[in-house]
């Protein structure tokens, strides 16, 4: 890339970071100096202040990071979305959320399985079904971690429409009746208000989907939020990238853990 760039010849207008996720903050950085756009998928970075040395350097080299949010692409949470927005304005629903995915040995053997390279669960899975919730149900309010284990987390997050119950894991321990007779590896459920959503299929082609030409979604850019309000008090070091607004919720990174005392109320 900095040949090409020297050279000014066949220049890369845009760098896709699949890489894993400890390395996006620098793999962004390289894109970005090399004047190059990039588009990474999420977790955009691991830690809430890079995004801040990420912002300087889009306005130092006039470049723009944009993150996948793949989830927006799925039918079943486009539907919700718009069942929302035609319910009662003002309505506070009660969310249950989750997401069983299991994974075999070579997950924790993995870089997914480092806490240090991954940021955990919750990290690593949970940002994806974060970004999903914030969409449909409005702006983050607070949060309550009660689980966190290196194969699974759970905890009570808050939207402006929604008080949210969720969990995540990777154990096909956690896997319900339904889908052990069904030989299924994957379960994901909303529930709200009494009514299910059961959306475990229809993952398969939703990156494609995001990276086509037509179809490319990402978030809004850094500056459009520079001066949004961040929580002055924290509970979990988790990155919202609906709209590359961060809430680094906790005073301590997820894997030190955190009491369910120490809820941020907007």
């Amino acid at each position: 890339m900095d040949k090409l760039r020297r050279k000014e010849i066949n220049k890369i207008d845009y760098i896709s970071i699949c890489s894993p996720n400890y390395l996006h903050d620098s793999h962004i950085r390289v894109a970005l100096r090399n004047g190059a756009h990039a588009i990474c998928e999420n977790p955009l970075v691991l830690n809430p202040w890079n995004i801040d040395a990420l912002q300087e350097i889009e306005r130092e080299t006039g470049k723009k990071i944009y993150t996948i949010l793949q989830l927006r692409l799925h039918l079943a949470i486009q539907q919700l979305k718009r069942k929302i927005e035609e319910g009662p304005k003002g309505k506070v629903y009660n969310v249950d959320l989750k997401d069983i995915t299991c994974r075999g040995k070579w997950y924790f053997i993995s870089w997914k399985g480092d806490i240090h390279k991954s940021g955990g669960v919750a990290t690593n899975i949970g940002v994806h079904f974060f970004d999903m919730i914030g969409w449909i149900f409005g702006e983050f309010k607070g949060v309550e971690l009660e689980i966190n284990h290196p194969g699974k987390a759970g905890g009570k997050l808050y939207f402006e429409n929604a008080n949210v119950n969720w969990f995540l894991s990777v154990d096909e321990n956690d896997l319900p009746v339904v889908a052990l007779v069904s030989q299924k590896r994957t379960f994901r459920k909303i529930n709200i208000e009494g009514q299910e959503l059961e959306f475990s299929e229809g993952f398969t082609d939703l990156h494609t989907l995001s990276y086509n030409k037509e179809k490319v979604l990402v978030s809004k850019m850094l500056e459009e939020h520079s001066d949004c309000k961040r929580p002055e008090k924290n509970l979990i070091n988790i990155v919202f990238n609906e709209t590359y607004r961060y809430h680094h919720w906790c005073q301590t990174p997820i894997y030190q853990g955190c009491s369910s005392e120490q809820v941020n109320q907007k």
